[in-house]
């Protein structure tokens, strides 16, 4: 069985992965770096409400900055969230 403590930390991955835009910003990750601007053209929505997104996905260790001068540029942290995005998206389309 699970541990307790991993238990809630699936929990709170679930539940960062249960607000669309966030799911959209990590599936637009999914090709490599975006810098804050280009991801909010590319969902179409504000830099305020995609960096606010960031911030959350940052704590959760779903996905890393780096700085190129001024410019903060993202990536997904750690490819198994791309393959469990990916397995999710299979069972959705399975289901419709």
């Amino acid at each position: 069985m699970l541990s307790i403590e991993v238990v809630h930390s699936l929990a709170d991955t679930f539940r960062v992965l249960g607000d669309p835009t966030r799911v959209r910003i990590l599936d637009a990750l999914r090709d490599g770096e975006l810098c804050v601007q280009d991801l909010a053209t590319r969902i179409g929505l504000s830099e305020s409400a995609v960096s606010h997104q960031l911030r959350l996905l940052r704590t959760m260790r779903l996905v890393r900055v780096r700085r190129d001068g001024r410019l903060a540029i993202y990536a997904v942290d750690d490819h198994h969230i791309l393959e469990l995005l990916e397995q999710a998206s299979t069972h959705v389309q399975e289901g419709a």
